[in-house]
């Protein structure tokens, strides 16, 4: 009986830590539809001091990653970034073309609340938007009413995702 109580206590905790994470689209699925089915070579981008400056001027906050994994396809960048929502990250799948926006998608959920920033209704707000040089995106981008703080991490990582399209290697 002390097993079996031990056991459902463990269940409850895992099931309670992974309750608010939705995976909606696997990475390598992402990656797999943005580039013709396939997933090409893993390429990386180092960031220069200069380029982790700017990239915090775009975020509001320090970036620390030194090192961004990213796929081309057929000149485009897929990229997949994390940010910070309210407490927990948000990794979003971006495609950039030409110095676009092609497409945004979300592809797994952390925080509790705010997740309505999935919908392609809010996801499409994306496309075709640009980074300024003032350093905003070009498009306007409406903010959902409850997801403030995902609203504002999905803002981030668009710039961040046109920001990497403009230094990686051509």
């Amino acid at each position: 009986m002390h097993h079996l109580l031990t056991l459902t206590f463990l269940l409850v905790l895992t099931i309670g830590v992974e309750a608010g994470t939705t995976v909606y689209q696997k990475p390598s699925d992402f990656i797999r539809s943005a580039c013709g089915g396939q997933v090409p070579t893993t390429k990386y981008l180092t960031l220069s001091s200069s380029n982790q400056s700017r990239i915090q001027r775009l975020m509001g906050h320090e970036y620390r990653p030194a090192r961004v994994r990213y796929w081309t396809y057929k000149g485009k960048m897929v990229v997949i970034l994390d940010e910070i929502g309210k407490t927990r990250p948000i990794t979003t799948g971006f495609v950039v073309s030409g110095g676009k926006i092609e497409s945004v998608k979300m592809l797994i959920y952390r925080e509790t609340i705010g997740a309505e920033v999935r919908r392609t209704s809010f996801t499409n707000q994306f496309k075709g938007a640009v980074l300024g040089s003032n350093g905003k995106l070009s498009r306007r981008v409406n903010n959902i009413a409850g997801a403030t703080l995902s609203t504002r991490a999905m803002m981030e990582m668009g710039r961040v995702a046109l920001y990497l399209d403009q230094i990686r290697p051509k």
